[in-house]
């Protein structure tokens, strides 16, 4: 297999269970380009190593003792000395939990079950400064606890009103969990073309990535739970 260029993602592993661990290790320690620094046995853990070993992506357990993931993403996505993107790990594919990780910042999240390959995938996304939410359960957590999420500060008409029409479209099918291809082939359109209004919609939204995007289409109102 040919390396892919640049340096190795550094990658820190945090779960409370130490096969899971030592599992999650030997899959990427067999991949080209990726790099495990370090682990963390619950959140309290996971913040401390996390700017001691200034990783590009962590894998973080939802459900830990001392303290559990969310507030562990919450704290070392605000962190600024730690420039680390969160993959959220769950073991359920519903789990209120991750609405709320994604919420703190984190940048994706993926099944504990989930294929190797797909582990390693998310990865590799995510440390390309990109997000995963594409999967279908995706978006059957959005629908499924979007509608009781805390609205936080109102967003003012003025929020949408930066947007244009198409560029409000593209937010849309982001929402749905389409991926730049698949919002191209909708709107009969260049993947450039949809990449182009996706940084412009995060740009006048202020939005990190795509994850962001969703939960904030559902929380204008924008899209609403099991809706199209």
């Amino acid at each position: 297999m040919t390396p892919p260029p640049g340096p190795a993602v550094r990658t820190m592993l945090v779960d409370d269970q130490p096969l899971l661990r030592t599992g999650f290790r030997m899959i990427l320690e067999a991949e080209d380009g990726i790099e495990v620094v370090g682990e963390a046995a619950d959140g309290v853990e996971a913040v401390e190593r996390a700017r001691q070993l200034r990783p590009d992506v962590v894998l973080m357990d939802i459900r830990m003792p001392r303290m559990d993931g969310v507030e562990a993403t919450r704290r070392i996505v605000a962190d600024p000395g730690v420039d680390a993107r969160v993959l959220v790990l769950t073991t359920f594919d519903l789990d209120e939990y991750v609405v709320e990780a994604l919420r703190a910042g984190a940048s994706a999240f993926l099944l504990k079950d989930a294929p190797a390959d797909d582990l390693v995938a998310a990865i590799r996304v995510v440390a390309a400064g990109d997000a995963v939410v594409a999967p279908r359960v995706t978006r059957r957590l959005l629908d499924r606890f979007a509608a009781s999420l805390p609205t936080g500060t109102p967003v003012v008409p003025d929020t949408l009103s930066r947007l244009t029409e198409r560029e409000l479209e593209v937010l849309r099918l982001v929402a749905r969990g389409l991926s730049n291809g698949e919002i191209a082939a909708e709107l009969f359109v260049s993947e450039t073309t949809v990449k182009t209004h996706v940084g412009h919609v995060l740009t006048k939204l202020d939005l990190r990535d795509r994850v962001q995007a969703c939960v904030f289409a559902y929380e204008s109102g924008l899209v609403r739970p099991g809706g199209a």
